[in-house]
């Protein structure tokens, strides 16, 4: 039994406190890292304020792990993983392998999937266990200290461009420029693709022109959105806040996509006439398989494409906390493990 030092939020809502628990023996799949650094992501605090409405508590929140190898079952020691190796553990904790989406091999849609904050003890934390297949090996020329958001917001943007068969020649627009827009940008750019970001800051301007956009327009003036009819494959949306969806749809060309990765909670409204006449849709998607998680990384690391990060000790947890809340994160905050 290994008794793991953690940050845990005891009711919803709750400030963060120090916590122990016992993690228990190791299964056969299962693989014990110890947590160096974790992400900061907007869906921890959402747990933390247990928005979700399903959240059990105590809860140790953080899903984008970077760390060492420190324990492999007796199966996972076949998969080709090793003591001491360095990997990241993202939003998927376990999967089961024989329901069909796992045999189709998109395991992140597994009928029985664990998430690693959900009923499981996350990152924010000494050690944290996984099955094997969601301990991915981290590609040299990615920096582990800052390659936790890439398991979360990195894989979040980037699947959609394989998902749907996105074209280098595509013209992408991009809806907010925070910890899911800027890396959207740099991998939509990389793609190769013709790329617009949609930002209601004016003072990222630049920062967005260097982190790949070729093009800014106004996420609020609407009236700026009239000269692009017609003209986006797909628009990419990373915010979680109400738009004028008519206007947005507008903007697609035949057999255009408006693609959800932010959660927006109110219902959208949509004119069937308008996706119909030229056949354009409306998709969402969670996060990425492991095999494209793989493909992600590699990408990454070939391209030089990273977060743009902020560190905090772990010790200061609540402190990270109320800087991301109060809009202050610059893009992704990381929290490098002090216990």
């Amino acid at each position: 039994m290994n008794t793991v030092k953690a940050w845990a939020a005891l009711e919803p809502g709750a400030e963060l406190i120090p916590f122990t628990y016992e993690m228990g023996p190791l299964d056969a799949e299962e693989v014990e890292v110890e947590v160096q650094y974790c992400g900061l992501c907007h869906t921890d605090i959402a747990f933390i304020k247990n928005e979700w409405g399903t959240i059990p508590f105590p809860l140790v929140p953080g899903h984008e792990i970077t760390g060492k190898i420190v324990a492999l079952g007796d199966v996972a020691k076949t998969k080709g993983l090793r003591i001491g190796q360095t990997v990241g553990i993202g939003w998927t904790n376990g999967s089961c392998g024989h329901c069909g989406p796992c045999l189709d091999g998109d395991q992140n849609l597994c009928e029985n999937v664990k998430a690693t904050i959900w009923g499981h003890h996350g990152g924010f934390a000494s050690r944290v266990k996984a099955h094997w297949i969601w301990a991915v090996p981290i590609p040299d020329g990615l920096d582990p200290a800052d390659a936790g958001p890439m398991f979360c917001a990195g894989i979040t943007v980037f699947s959609p461009l394989m998902e749907y068969g996105v074209k280098p020649t595509d013209r992408i627009g991009v809806f907010g420029i925070g910890g899911l827009g800027h890396l959207a940008i740099q991998f939509c750019h990389a793609w190769g693709a013709e790329v617009t970001a949609f930002s209601s800051n004016a003072g990222k301007h630049d920062e967005t022109k260097k982190l790949g956009a070729e093009h800014i327009v106004s996420s609020r003036d609407t009236s700026e959105w009239d000269v692009l009819k017609g003209k986006f494959d797909i628009i990419i949306v990373t915010v979680a806040v109400p738009l004028d969806w008519d206007k947005i749809i507008a903007m697609l060309g035949p057999k255009g996509r408006l693609h959800f990765v932010g959660i927006v909670y109110e219902p959208i409204p949509v004119s069937v006439i308008a996706l119909l006449g030229v056949q354009k849709s409306i998709s969402a998607s969670p996060g990425g398989s492991r095999g494209v998680l793989d493909k992600m990384l590699r990408f990454a690391a070939h391209h030089k494409i990273k977060p743009v990060t902020e560190h905090f000790p772990m010790s200061r947890i609540n402190e990270a906390i109320a800087h991301l809340e109060a809009g202050k994160a610059n893009y992704r905050i990381i929290l490098d493990a002090d216990f």
